[in-house]
């Protein structure tokens, strides 16, 4: 069976040949089994840099991720919603952990990341120095989120990270796609299973992110259409 799990913003990009994707052929055959978990957009400063909203990242030394990534465009398109773009800021474009280092040398005020948590790196840099999430709040985010239907509304828990407090965000989702070529039938039949108690029990004795995939949320924030035998499954389940 064809099938991947892919992050819903980068689906999107690939099915609308946007973002990421743009001036390349679009995948219109992608289609979405179901949202497994949120991926929070992780806004990382040190604490005493003088940011605790979006629009203080003006003037600052932030990385928005490598080039070529997808939380690249993500962070692009947070700035945006602010009125920011990578002008008004010295940017870099390093991964995570790298731009960890950076901020601990004191030659970064913040960096995006987009993971679910808690995410290694970001643990590891909050066990060693003082940090804080910047939360991505307000008509802005909210605006966001009804712009670009990848996009969903997310907390990052207090205490995830050594003495950083929760704060509000948003996130892109982990999601199971295949492709509209693959059977109504046997995609309704993995559907059903996905969603079947005996799944449930595999799901919660493992990771923390497995406790996070739950059929409430299983057709929040794809990006894509649904495939039929999925969307078949979820009828009829609202249904009962």
């Amino acid at each position: 069976m064809q099938s991947a799990f892919i992050q819903s913003d980068i689906a999107h990009w690939a099915h609308t040949g946007t973002g990421l994707y743009d001036g390349r052929p679009k995948v219109e055959k992608l289609r979405a089994i179901a949202n497994l978990y949120p991926e929070s957009v992780h806004v990382i400063a040190r604490k005493g840099s003088g940011i605790s909203t979006i629009r203080d990242l003006k003037g600052k030394r932030v990385s928005l991720d490598e080039r070529g990534s997808g939380a690249l465009v993500d962070a692009r398109l947070i700035l945006a919603a602010y009125g920011l773009s990578e002008n008004d800021l010295a940017a870099e474009y390093l991964k995570s952990r790298a731009a960890g280092d950076k901020l601990k040398a004191g030659q970064l005020d913040a960096f995006f990341s987009v993971s679910g948590w808690p995410e290694g790196g970001v643990a590891e840099l909050a066990a060693a120095w003082d940090i804080e999430l910047i939360p991505i709040v307000g008509e802005e985010a909210a605006a966001l989120i009804n712009e670009h239907s990848f996009f969903s509304p997310d907390a990052i828990p207090g205490d995830v990270y050594r003495g950083v407090e929760e704060a509000r965000t948003i996130s892109v989702n982990a999601i199971w796609a295949t492709s509209s070529d693959v059977p109504e039938q046997l995609i309704y039949d993995v559907t059903a299973a996905l969603w079947h108690p005996a799944t449930r029990k595999l799901l919660d004795s493992g990771h923390a992110k497995g406790r996070a995939i739950k059929i409430e949320t299983a057709v929040k924030g794809l990006g894509i259409p649904l495939h039929p035998g999925a969307d078949k499954f979820y009828k009829e389940r609202q249904a009962k």
